[in-house]
């Protein structure tokens, strides 16, 4: 016959294992020892902000077109020659990235949609982490904008910027904030009904430190959602910029008009350069260009008066495009450049024995006779994925009007 005293003791035995059990794994999730630990469950990297000039007068941008990564080392390249490479993935593309980040060292980076090939990525999000990987690991603030293959995968565009705008370093908004002057507390802020599109914001690249606009914007990077594909009168076309985002951009471009007043300047509005992914119907109709046209500008049936608009707003000195892979021109319409970034990435369609390239765009201030002042120039070259990264096409955009 078994005593209770027997029974007694491995059941108190027990419930002190038990105990010491579940103490210890408290402790190990508390202290972070487990999977749920810091390396699992993160705050968002920000970077260095606000965006702003150098110390020299200078904010340079690095433009990335056309990604199109997939899945990384099994995504074998489109259009190359067999010389080129002896084995040739999407790894490719990001040594590439890595490459133009450390010989440029920019100061931002705009990668203007396609960032990943939706139907050769089975995991967006995986994708988008290596496709931007470069860039986040670089520390350096970037935005981007959607092209029409980046949703084909697992996440819709709304999911897709959402996504992005909470990646380590990004300074990309899925839609701009509506400005809410009982709310100080950034984390409460919410984002602006009644635009089309997902990734139409504005960021503000303020004056150098030295120079009395420090805490001024002195040029605005203008992002919008081009859109993907749609079906006009039952034809199938691109996407287009909306009419909600163009009465959007201009209440922005409006709120610049006299923001400031320099003596050694004859604008007291800054300079804004837009990008998105598709171009407008009018690039089509292009005289002179610096660059390459090969490729028939595939563009929207829809002409939603993108062109009218930014002429109408002044403030608008280039717009930076991708898309069409093989065309890298900058062309000029009614005052304002159009400048495609060229295929980027290796996985999207190219031209056999024609380097991928990147553009990089320079914004240089005015010296004033103690200090900084406003925006004085905007220039432009490309570099190819080539042994030396060879530099082409430099080329001036924009120069302040001399003061009458």
């Amino acid at each position: 016959m078994i005593t209770s005293e027997r029974v007694w003791i491995p059941a108190f035995l027990y419930l002190i294992v038990i105990t010491a059990s579940l103490y210890l794994l408290q402790h190990l999730l508390i202290y972070g020892k487990l999977m749920l630990n810091h390396e699992h469950v993160t705050f968002k990297k920000q970077p260095e902000l606000p965006l702003r000039f150098r110390s020299d007068g200078t904010f340079k941008i690095l433009q990335v077109a056309d990604m199109h990564y997939g899945t990384g080392m099994m995504t074998r390249c489109r259009d190359i020659l067999e010389t080129e490479f002896e084995h040739c993935t999407d790894l490719n593309t990001t040594l590439f990235l890595k490459r133009m980040i450390e010989s440029e060292k920019p100061d931002f980076i705009a990668f203007t949609g396609d960032n990943i090939f939706g139907t050769s990525a089975a995991d967006a999000a995986e994708s988008m982490y290596r496709a931007f990987g470069p860039a986040i690991k670089s520390g350096l603030p970037w935005a981007a904008v959607l092209g029409n293959h980046d949703q084909e995968s697992t996440m819709t565009r709304e999911e897709l910027m959402s996504f992005i705008s909470l990646m380590d370093y990004s300074v990309s908004q899925p839609n701009p904030y509506a400005k809410d002057n009982n709310h100080h507390d950034s984390t409460k802020q919410h984002l602006l009904a009644g635009i089309d599109g997902f990734g139409n914001y504005n960021l503000e690249v303020r004056g150098a430190l030295s120079s009395h606009l420090a805490n001024t914007s002195v040029l605005n990077l203008y992002f919008l959602d081009s859109g993907d594909r749609a079906v006009v009168d039952g034809v199938r076309t691109y996407g287009w910029i909306k009419e909600s985002q163009l009465r959007w951009l201009r209440s922005v471009s409006e709120a610049y008009q006299g923001q400031y007043r320099d003596n050694d300047q004859t604008s007291n509005t800054p300079p804004a350069l837009a990008f998105f992914h598709i171009p407008i119907p009018e690039v089509r109709q292009v005289k002179e260009i610096l660059g390459h046209y090969q490729e028939y500008a595939a563009c929207s049936l829809v002409n939603s008066g993108v062109l009218k608009t930014l002429v109408s707003m002044g403030d608008v000195k280039a717009v930076f495009i991708g898309h069409d892979h093989t065309n890298d021109f900058c062309g000029n319409l009614n005052g304002i450049w159009f400048c495609y970034g060229g295929g980027f990435g290796y996985h999207g369609y190219g031209r056999a024995g024609w380097p991928r390239r990147a553009r990089v765009i320079l914004a240089e201030l005015g010296k004033g006779k103690n200090m900084w002042t406003g925006v004085k120039r905007i220039k432009t070259w490309k570099r190819l994925d080539d042994e030396k990264l060879t530099k082409i096409d430099e080329q001036v955009l924009w120069d302040l009007p001399p003061s009458m």
